[in-house]
């Protein structure tokens, strides 16, 4: 993603299943080397700024909580692998508290896998996501569309734009997605 604003209609994501859950993958390119966008996915002041607050072991084999105020989302997680700055694998899980104070999916384990790559200057980085239920799947491309691009709005220096307006915009685009794998 580059420094100007993005087109309210760029898709980032694309949508699967696999063994009977869901599967989405976001991909992105950022204006910033690896390093800087490794420390920007794992630094929790960082986190903080774009994505939540995220408290505890965050080394392989770790385990740690993390909230999102954006949407009420309180859970744990473990981190499976951790190879700096390329890769870092995690497996989440919402609390049965937090669940049943919003409005989301009963928990389920989620495994996230980021994969950053430098492309000169700049890096690409493909977050894949897997073990959401399948009905759901298009609202979790949506949202985790959204947190990419709330990393871009950080690293850019902009204000992050967390709010539901955006989830709304991005929703029909995954719901056509997600009716091709139930056809």
């Amino acid at each position: 993603m580059t420094s100007h604003e993005r087109p309210s209609s760029r898709i980032l994501g694309t949508l699967g299943s696999a063994d009977g859950v869901g599967v989405a993958r976001i991909e992105d390119r950022y204006d910033t080397d690896i390093d800087d966008l490794w420390a920007a996915i794992t630094d929790p002041d960082r986190l903080a700024r774009w994505y939540g607050d995220v408290k505890g072991d965050l080394r392989a084999g770790g385990e740690f909580r993390l909230f999102m105020e954006s949407n009420g989302w309180d859970g744990g997680g473990r981190i499976l692998e951790c190879d700096p700055p390329r890769l870092l694998r995690v497996v989440t899980r919402e609390s049965d508290e937090s669940y049943l104070g919003g409005i989301g999916t009963p928990p389920f384990d989620e495994l996230i896998v980021a994969t950053l790559t430098a492309v000169g200057n700049k890096t690409d980085l493909v977050i894949e996501l897997k073990g959401m239920p399948l009905d759901k799947v298009q609202f979790y491309g949506a949202g985790w569309q959204q947190h990419a691009e709330a990393l871009a709005d950080y690293l850019a220096g902009r204000e992050v734009n967390s709010d539901e307006a955006r989830f709304e915009e991005l929703v029909p685009a995954y719901q056509e997605m997600a009716s091709r794998l139930r056809s």
